[in-house]
């Protein structure tokens, strides 16, 4: 049952907007993934490499939340891409018992997505032989502090 209901003269509402859905650049690049997954020709996107680097000095009061990782080279889409691919590498909460404090996910709490902790820096650009994910540089699965100890 809908509770979509009609006063007055004007159209009928359907309870649908006018958006069209996958027209994003996040649907989009998320769709490219799925298709270059299920493909042969798996590596041919055009990437560019970054270098995430610490900018915040190491007595920052931020460095409380998010681990430094030091430098980290990744090949991505953009910057934003790059911050996203160094991201993921850390563990997320879901992959073990404890739970986030304003979401769904640890990943947004990630020092690499706070542009006062890391900067991207663009060392190459346009390049079809390397695939997507970090190419230099380690980032610790030690994000998540247990909250009793062992």
């Amino acid at each position: 049952m809908s509770n979509v209901s009609r006063t007055g003269k004007e159209e009928i509402n359907n309870a649908t907007s006018p958006t069209s859905f996958g027209k994003s650049v996040e649907s989009q690049a998320q769709m490219q993934d799925a298709a270059a997954e299920a493909s042969p020709d798996a590596g041919s996107e055009t990437l560019n490499i970054y270098r995430l680097e610490p900018i915040a000095a190491p007595d920052d009061p931020r460095w409380d939340n998010a681990p430094n990782h030091g430098a980290v080279v990744v090949a991505a889409r953009t910057p934003g891409d790059a911050r996203i691919v160094a991201a993921a590498r850390e563990l997320d909460f879901m992959e073990v018992d404890a739970a986030p404090a304003e979401d769904v996910t640890t990943s947004n709490a990630s020092a690499f997505r706070d542009d006062k902790l890391y900067t991207v820096i663009e060392i190459d650009r346009n390049r079809r032989d390397i695939r997507r994910g970090i190419l230099d540089g380690t980032v610790s699965v030690g994000t998540i502090r247990p909250v009793e100890p062992d």
